[in-house]
């Protein structure tokens, strides 16, 4: 596993806060998972969120629950599907909400890979899912990872902004300290709970606002 991050500012901090030995737990674990069935994402993207956006560089961190469980979908970047998917229903209503918000037109395709070169770290909770089994790997290994990815942001000096939409992701707010980070908390995207207040919650200007008033700039969304 270490391989995946050896080109990264990531490793050194999450081996000193974990341990090789974690990480050798989940090289086995990977190991095994996906010579048991059909994993997502591919393998080559488990850490594809630390591999595009560099721990020195994050500005915005997005939580996901886990990687979408359906052919194709899932890229190791939370909410993004490739380019030419089809956009899964959490990322239409985020795109709806980023019409209102910002008031111009959602991008046309679902690929957020550019969001993660500006500094949004589009981080899941866990970082893998068995085929059509959402949440099907939870509770296995992932989360002393990505808590760790957590704190190691919100320990850095430059201001960061948390987005937290759902209970899952605002269950992590206890580890994001400093009073350089802000939090903005929302009901998930997904259509079973946007109406209760995901819509008209302006994450995108709000964030932007905060960047700039910090003195960073802003994301190009």
């Amino acid at each position: 596993m270490i391989d995946d991050l050896k080109h990264t500012d990531w490793q050194q901090p999450l081996i000193d806060k974990l341990g090789e030995t974690y990480f050798e737990t989940v090289d086995q674990f990977l190991t095994t998972v996906y010579a048991s069935g059909d994993v997502y994402p591919a393998r080559t993207n488990v850490f594809a969120a630390l591999q595009t956006t560099p721990l020195a560089k994050v500005k915005v961190v997005i939580l996901g629950q886990d990687p979408y469980p359906n052919p194709k979908q899932a890229q190791g970047l939370s909410f993004s599907v490739p380019q030419g998917m089809a956009l899964p229903k959490s990322l239409i209503n985020i795109y709806k909400e980023y019409e209102t918000d910002l008031q111009q037109l959602a991008p046309q395709s679902g690929d957020l890979t550019n969001w993660a070169y500006q500094g949004v770290l589009l981080l899941n909770t866990v970082l893998t899912v068995p085929a059509h089994q959402a949440n099907g790997h939870a509770g296995e290994i992932w989360e002393a990872l990505t808590d760790a990815c957590i704190e190691l942001v919100a320990a850095q000096p430059q201001p960061t902004v948390f987005i937290l939409w759902g209970k899952q992701a605002q269950a992590k707010y206890q580890l994001i300290q400093g009073s350089h980070n802000l939090v903005l908390q929302a009901p998930h995207p997904s259509p079973l709970s946007a109406y209760r207040g995901f819509f008209g919650s302006q994450p995108f200007s709000q964030t932007n606002a905060y960047l700039t008033q910090q003195g960073a700039t802003p994301i190009k969304w």
